[in-house]
């Protein structure tokens, strides 16, 4: 496999870009090799710049539930381009794509849209504290909620991947008021929220994590945190940037019946554009200006390309039967997967999965929490991932990301990982 002009353009990146790439992870560090640079995408496959193909289970991290190219979605973009791209100004495909989320989301009554999951998250706690008065966020370790300062405490995707503790420039006067405990942990979950002294605004949580690797959430972990929350009036938010839409039509909060004060989302809704959404009760929501005094703007927020897009994914995520497919489909090609590990790798992996989407640890396992996770052998991790490149299937460049199945996958390409995965584990384990 060739793949000199990747290497050529990322030379050349390196020269204008902070280590070559516009989003760390991407620079493939963790696994021992060099990013390929993708010149386009179809359905499950992408194909770099040397004109390899290849099976695609990072789906751009998440939201290529319907795979690439998806025809339905390029027909309104197309549709949506011709009228222009962007206004500064509101458009009735704000209102339908905002519909289609509060109608899939019970525990919404309003959304708000901005560009990023890490805006909304970022705008959702700035909303919890203007709402309750309060200053300090609880969230979890290894949970990734963007990079926003209040978040890069114990976070994880690309800040564990590097091996990042925190990050430089995030002032210790904004990390004072983020708490960050252990995930899974009903005691000291307990234990926190119910001490008065700490004044705390808010939770946020991935109701099941995808960025220390997918980490399901423990029997009742959820609910209690949902009852707590209540009891001392906290708002919990749920980060669905990469569940929503992805476990179920409405999201780990429909999968796990808790239903959140706010919600975070992202990925999905844009069908593979920039885009971010918080929502929840009106009485939250109403201290959103215009309408209440906590600010929050953005430029392109409601881009008319990005709810075109959303629209149309999510008319088909609506499909009956869609998720039922993608849920067989994912656990069968898991089932198989795990049996070449009991084969091949017996006692050394873990495989978790939630939905159509899952992780390998290189781990002995279980995983249930950032401690469990951090365990894992991440250079067998990148030995595997080499192997798995090199025979045309594309993962994650990371041991703590989450890799997804989309509906484009079909039973050859899953039969083709399959066999690439028995081999790969045949070479890492010599």
């Amino acid at each position: 496999m060739k793949i000199d002009n990747s290497r050529s353009y990322f030379k050349q990146a390196q020269e204008v870009i902070p280590g070559g790439v516009n989003s760390p992870v991407r620079a493939c560090k963790s696994v021992g090799c060099d990013p390929l640079f993708v010149k386009k995408a179809s359905g499950s496959k992408i194909i770099d710049v040397d004109n390899n193909e290849y099976i695609d289970f990072v789906c751009s991290w998440g939201p290529m539930i319907l795979g690439h190219n998806h025809p339905k979605v390029v027909a309104a973009l197309e549709k949506a381009l011709a009228n222009g791209t962007s206004y500064g100004a509101p458009t009735p495909l704000e209102i339908e794509l905002a519909q289609a989320v509060i109608k899939a989301f019970p525990s919404m009554d309003k959304v708000r849209f901005v560009s990023s999951g890490t805006e909304a998250t970022m705008s959702a706690i700035r909303l919890a504290r203007g709402y309750t008065g309060k200053n300090v966020v609880v969230k979890f370790d290894g949970c990734y909620h963007g990079h926003a300062d209040s978040f890069l405490v114990q976070a994880g995707s690309g800040v564990i991947t590097l091996g990042i503790p925190g990050s430089p420039g995030v002032p210790d006067d904004i990390v004072k008021n983020t708490i960050s405990i252990p995930y899974n942990d009903l005691e000291i979950l307990e234990k926190t929220l119910t001490d008065g002294s700490l004044e705390i605004a808010c939770v946020i949580i991935e109701p099941v994590a995808g960025n220390m690797g997918v980490v399901p959430p423990a029997e009742g972990f959820l609910q209690k945190l949902r009852d707590l929350t209540s009891q001392q009036n906290i708002v919990l938010i749920f980060d669905e940037v990469i569940t929503g839409f992805r476990l179920a039509l409405g999201g780990a909060q429909s999968r796990f019946g808790i239903a959140p004060d706010l919600t975070c989302l992202g990925k999905i809704i844009g069908g593979g554009l920039p885009v971010g959404a918080y929502g929840g009760k009106n009485e939250i929501m109403a201290k959103i200006a215009p309408e209440g005094p906590v600010y929050q703007a953005g430029t392109l927020s409601g881009n008319p390309l990005a709810m075109a897009a959303g629209v149309a994914t999510l008319q088909v995520l609506s499909e009956p039967g869609f998720y039922d497919r993608l849920e067989k489909k994912a656990e069968d090609f898991a089932g198989e997967l795990q049996k070449l590990a009991d084969k091949h790798l017996p006692g050394k992996t873990t495989l978790n999965r939630v939905g159509s989407m899952m992780t390998r640890f290189f781990n002995m396992g279980p995983v249930f929490d950032f401690k469990s996770a951090m365990g894992s052998d991440t250079e067998m991790y990148g030995r595997f991932f080499r192997a798995m490149l090199a025979g045309g299937i594309w993962l994650a460049p990371s041991q703590f990301e989450a890799a997804f199945i989309s509906d484009a996958h079909s039973q050859d390409d899953l039969a083709q990982a399959l066999e690439m995965t028995e081999s790969s584990f045949k070479k890492i384990k010599k």
